[in-house]
């Protein structure tokens, strides 16, 4: 019975089915690197992307992502800070939004949150909605009826800003222009 089975991996390995797993695990860590120097990737994201590998097991999978931190190469602390600064500076997008773009990028909550507190710190997320109502003007004018001001609300609310923060700032901007409809 051993003797078959020790035979059949012999035939598997022969025919390149079953690899070594110092070969598995040197396989994962070139396509890891392949993964991360395409785009950053939170810790997670890289892990599922990694065993959806071509004989890519678990152990090699784990082993390896503890050598790329070791290395420094992952750090979902820093991926979520720079993911959520380079977002900010790009355009402006509120807390919201942020939140769940590091929710889709497999970044643990309490990871993105520290990384958010940091960013809007340094950016007031009263500054970015101004700067956002300020493109929207910029681009389609003041909004001169209810209809307008409520195209405006939508689109800061899906620009991730909060209820409160868009109500205040949509009424005052039209305040005195919006009329009855």
């Amino acid at each position: 019975m051993r003797k078959r089975r020790l035979q059949r991996k012999e035939e598997e390995r022969a025919q390149g089915l079953v690899i070594d797993p110092e070969k598995a695990r040197a396989r994962v860590f070139q396509r890891a690197g392949k993964l991360l120097a395409a785009k950053p990737r939170s810790v997670a994201e890289l892990r599922e992307r990694l065993l959806e590998g071509r004989g890519a097991t678990r152990a090699a999978v784990e082993a390896v992502i503890e050598r790329l931190r070791e290395y420094g190469y992952l750090d979902d602390a820093k991926f979520a800070h720079s993911f959520a600064s380079l977002r900010v500076q790009q355009r402006p997008i509120g807390r919201q939004r942020l939140q769940r773009d590091l929710w889709l990028k497999k970044v643990d909550k309490a990871t993105a949150d520290a990384a958010l507190d940091q960013v809007f710190e340094a950016t007031p997320e009263a500054e970015m909605i101004d700067r956002a109502i300020e493109k929207r003007v910029r681009l389609r004018g003041k909004p001169r009826t209810r209809a307008e001001a409520k195209k405006l609300f939508d689109h800061l609310l899906r620009q991730g800003f909060a209820f409160d923060l868009v109500a205040d700032k949509v009424r005052a901007l039209g305040k005195d222009a919006i009329e009855e409809d």
